[in-house]
Protein backbone atom coordinates (compact mmCIF):
# COMPACT_ATOMS: atom_id res chain seq x y z
CA UNK A 1 0.00 0.00 0.00
CA UNK A 2 1.34 3.41 -0.97
CA UNK A 3 0.65 6.32 1.37
CA UNK A 4 1.64 9.94 0.77
CA UNK A 5 1.73 12.22 3.81
CA UNK A 6 1.39 15.93 3.03
CA UNK A 7 2.78 17.90 5.96
CA UNK A 8 4.95 20.77 7.10
CA UNK A 9 7.70 20.39 9.68
CA UNK A 10 6.41 23.44 11.60
CA UNK A 11 2.88 22.02 11.94
CA UNK A 12 2.27 20.52 15.40
CA UNK A 13 -0.67 18.44 14.22
CA UNK A 14 1.50 17.00 11.44
CA UNK A 15 3.99 15.86 14.09
CA UNK A 16 1.21 14.35 16.20
CA UNK A 17 -0.62 12.89 13.20
CA UNK A 18 2.51 11.25 11.83
CA UNK A 19 3.22 9.65 15.21
CA UNK A 20 -0.32 8.27 15.39
CA UNK A 21 -0.27 7.05 11.80
CA UNK A 22 3.05 5.30 12.40
CA UNK A 23 1.46 3.28 15.22
CA UNK A 24 -1.44 2.27 12.97
CA UNK A 25 0.91 1.38 10.13
CA UNK A 26 2.91 -0.83 12.49
CA UNK A 27 -0.28 -2.70 13.41
CA UNK A 28 -0.91 -3.34 9.71
CA UNK A 29 2.64 -4.53 9.16
CA UNK A 30 2.35 -6.82 12.17
CA UNK A 31 -0.61 -8.47 10.40
CA UNK A 32 1.57 -9.07 7.34
CA UNK A 33 0.65 -5.94 5.40
CA UNK A 34 3.09 -3.69 3.59
CA UNK A 35 2.99 0.11 3.59
CA UNK A 36 5.28 2.39 1.61
CA UNK A 37 5.23 5.95 2.96
CA UNK A 38 6.31 9.00 0.98
CA UNK A 39 6.53 12.38 2.68
CA UNK A 40 5.14 15.25 0.60
CA UNK A 41 5.72 18.98 1.15
CA UNK A 42 3.22 21.62 2.20
CA UNK A 43 4.03 25.16 3.29
CA UNK A 44 1.81 26.67 5.94
CA UNK A 45 3.57 30.01 5.63
CA UNK A 46 5.38 30.58 2.32
CA UNK A 47 6.31 34.06 3.59
CA UNK A 48 8.00 32.84 6.78
CA UNK A 49 11.36 34.51 7.52
CA UNK A 50 14.45 33.17 5.79
CA UNK A 51 16.23 33.02 9.14
CA UNK A 52 14.68 31.62 12.30
CA UNK A 53 12.92 34.03 14.64
CA UNK A 54 11.21 33.28 17.99
CA UNK A 55 7.87 31.64 17.29
CA UNK A 56 5.76 32.81 20.21
CA UNK A 57 5.78 36.54 19.32
CA UNK A 58 4.51 35.72 15.83
CA UNK A 59 1.77 33.54 17.33
CA UNK A 60 0.79 36.30 19.73
CA UNK A 61 0.52 38.71 16.82
CA UNK A 62 -1.69 36.25 14.95
CA UNK A 63 -3.84 34.87 17.77
CA UNK A 64 -3.68 37.57 20.43
CA UNK A 65 -4.08 36.79 24.14
CA UNK A 66 -5.37 33.29 23.41
CA UNK A 67 -2.01 32.17 22.00
CA UNK A 68 -0.68 30.70 25.23
CA UNK A 69 -3.87 28.76 25.92
CA UNK A 70 -3.77 27.33 22.40
CA UNK A 71 -0.11 26.36 22.84
CA UNK A 72 -0.80 24.64 26.15
CA UNK A 73 -3.53 22.55 24.57
CA UNK A 74 -1.43 21.23 21.70
CA UNK A 75 1.55 20.65 24.00
CA UNK A 76 -0.66 18.49 26.21
CA UNK A 77 -1.99 16.50 23.26
CA UNK A 78 1.52 15.90 21.96
CA UNK A 79 2.68 14.72 25.38
CA UNK A 80 0.01 12.00 25.28
CA UNK A 81 1.81 10.64 22.20
CA UNK A 82 5.20 10.84 23.88
CA UNK A 83 6.22 13.98 21.96
CA UNK A 84 7.80 17.06 23.53
CA UNK A 85 6.83 20.47 22.17
CA UNK A 86 8.80 23.44 23.51
CA UNK A 87 7.29 26.57 21.99
CA UNK A 88 9.49 28.82 24.09
CA UNK A 89 12.51 27.60 22.10
CA UNK A 90 10.88 27.13 18.67
CA UNK A 91 12.05 29.35 15.81
CA UNK A 92 9.71 30.39 13.02
CA UNK A 93 11.40 30.03 9.62
CA UNK A 94 10.83 29.02 6.02
CA UNK A 95 10.66 25.27 5.46
CA UNK A 96 11.56 25.01 1.76
CA UNK A 97 15.09 23.79 2.43
CA UNK A 98 13.81 21.29 4.98
CA UNK A 99 11.34 19.90 2.44
CA UNK A 100 14.10 19.59 -0.14
CA UNK A 101 16.14 17.58 2.36
CA UNK A 102 13.17 15.29 3.05
CA UNK A 103 12.82 14.76 -0.71
CA UNK A 104 16.48 13.77 -0.96
CA UNK A 105 16.13 11.49 2.07
CA UNK A 106 13.09 9.84 0.53
CA UNK A 107 15.15 8.79 -2.47
CA UNK A 108 17.48 7.07 -0.02
CA UNK A 109 14.66 5.32 1.82
CA UNK A 110 14.89 7.66 4.81
CA UNK A 111 12.11 10.18 4.16
CA UNK A 112 10.08 9.39 7.27
CA UNK A 113 13.17 9.32 9.44
CA UNK A 114 14.33 12.68 8.11
CA UNK A 115 10.92 14.25 8.63
CA UNK A 116 10.79 12.89 12.17
CA UNK A 117 14.21 14.31 12.97
CA UNK A 118 13.18 17.71 11.61
CA UNK A 119 9.98 17.69 13.67
CA UNK A 120 12.00 17.01 16.81
CA UNK A 121 14.62 19.62 15.93
CA UNK A 122 11.97 22.28 15.40
CA UNK A 123 9.56 21.53 18.22
CA UNK A 124 11.81 20.12 20.93
CA UNK A 125 15.28 21.54 20.37
CA UNK A 126 14.75 25.09 19.13
CA UNK A 127 16.79 24.45 15.98
CA UNK A 128 16.56 26.72 12.93
CA UNK A 129 15.30 24.38 10.20
CA UNK A 130 16.15 26.96 7.55
CA UNK A 131 19.85 27.00 8.47
CA UNK A 132 22.03 25.03 6.00
CA UNK A 133 24.45 24.09 8.77
CA UNK A 134 21.67 22.72 10.96
CA UNK A 135 20.20 20.78 8.05
CA UNK A 136 23.58 19.28 7.20
CA UNK A 137 24.02 18.16 10.81
CA UNK A 138 20.56 16.61 10.98
CA UNK A 139 21.04 14.85 7.63
CA UNK A 140 24.28 13.32 8.90
CA UNK A 141 22.54 12.10 12.05
CA UNK A 142 19.88 10.32 10.00
CA UNK A 143 22.43 8.94 7.53
CA UNK A 144 21.25 10.98 4.57
CA UNK A 145 23.70 12.07 1.88
CA UNK A 146 22.55 15.48 0.70
CA UNK A 147 23.00 15.51 -3.07
CA UNK A 148 21.77 19.10 -3.38
CA UNK A 149 18.89 17.92 -5.56
CA UNK A 150 15.15 17.92 -4.92
CA UNK A 151 14.19 21.59 -5.24
CA UNK A 152 12.29 21.10 -8.50
CA UNK A 153 10.47 18.07 -7.13
CA UNK A 154 9.41 20.05 -4.06
CA UNK A 155 7.99 22.80 -6.26
CA UNK A 156 6.12 20.20 -8.32
CA UNK A 157 4.64 18.55 -5.25
CA UNK A 158 3.59 21.89 -3.74
CA UNK A 159 1.77 22.61 -7.00
CA UNK A 160 0.24 19.14 -6.93
CA UNK A 161 -1.06 19.73 -3.40
CA UNK A 162 -2.78 22.88 -4.64
CA UNK A 163 -4.23 21.05 -7.63
CA UNK A 164 -5.65 18.37 -5.33
CA UNK A 165 -7.35 21.09 -3.31
CA UNK A 166 -5.33 20.42 -0.17
CA UNK A 167 -5.76 23.42 2.10
CA UNK A 168 -4.72 21.93 5.44
CA UNK A 169 -2.32 19.38 6.82
CA UNK A 170 -1.62 16.71 7.73
CA UNK A 171 -3.31 14.89 4.88
CA UNK A 172 -2.79 11.19 4.26
CA UNK A 173 -3.39 10.10 0.67
CA UNK A 174 -3.75 6.35 0.15
CA UNK A 175 -3.03 4.91 -3.29
CA UNK A 176 -3.51 8.37 -4.77
CA UNK A 177 -7.27 8.00 -4.27
CA UNK A 178 -8.40 7.96 -0.65
CA UNK A 179 -7.76 10.78 1.79
CA UNK A 180 -7.72 11.08 5.55
CA UNK A 181 -7.34 14.60 6.93
CA UNK A 182 -5.90 15.69 10.23
CA UNK A 183 -4.29 14.08 13.25
CA UNK A 184 -6.80 11.26 13.60
CA UNK A 185 -6.77 8.79 16.49
CA UNK A 186 -4.67 5.67 15.96
CA UNK A 187 -7.78 3.48 15.65
CA UNK A 188 -9.19 5.72 12.89
CA UNK A 189 -5.96 5.44 10.93
CA UNK A 190 -5.93 1.67 11.45
CA UNK A 191 -9.51 1.38 10.17
CA UNK A 192 -8.70 3.51 7.13
CA UNK A 193 -5.66 1.37 6.32
CA UNK A 194 -7.76 -1.80 6.54
CA UNK A 195 -10.48 -0.28 4.37
CA UNK A 196 -8.04 0.82 1.68
CA UNK A 197 -6.52 -2.65 1.72
CA UNK A 198 -9.94 -4.01 0.64
CA UNK A 199 -10.66 -1.37 -2.02
CA UNK A 200 -9.45 -1.29 -5.61
CA UNK A 201 -10.31 0.47 -8.84
CA UNK A 202 -11.80 3.71 -7.48
CA UNK A 203 -10.49 6.89 -9.05
CA UNK A 204 -11.78 9.93 -7.10
CA UNK A 205 -10.16 11.04 -3.87
CA UNK A 206 -12.55 9.84 -1.17
CA UNK A 207 -12.57 11.10 2.40
CA UNK A 208 -12.45 8.04 4.65
CA UNK A 209 -12.93 10.01 7.87
CA UNK A 210 -14.23 13.39 8.93
CA UNK A 211 -11.42 15.95 9.05
CA UNK A 212 -9.63 16.21 12.39
CA UNK A 213 -7.40 18.89 13.84
CA UNK A 214 -4.68 20.24 11.58
CA UNK A 215 -3.22 23.44 10.15
CA UNK A 216 -4.59 25.40 7.20
CA UNK A 217 -2.81 27.21 4.41
CA UNK A 218 -3.28 30.56 6.14
CA UNK A 219 -0.85 29.36 8.78
CA UNK A 220 -3.64 28.86 11.34
CA UNK A 221 -3.31 25.73 13.49
CA UNK A 222 -6.06 24.28 15.62
CA UNK A 223 -3.95 24.59 18.72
Amino acid sequence: MKVEIFSDVVCPWCYIGHARFAKAAERFRDKGGSIEVTMRPFQLDPDAPAKGEPLIPSMERKFGPNARQMIDRVVGTAAEEGLELDYDRALNATTLAAHRLIEVAGRQGLGEEMAGRLFRAYFSEGRDVSDPGVLAELAAEVGVTDTGEGAEEVREQLARARSLGISGVPLFLFEGKYAVSGAQPVDTFAAAIDEVAERTGQTPITQLAAPAEGCDDDGVCAV
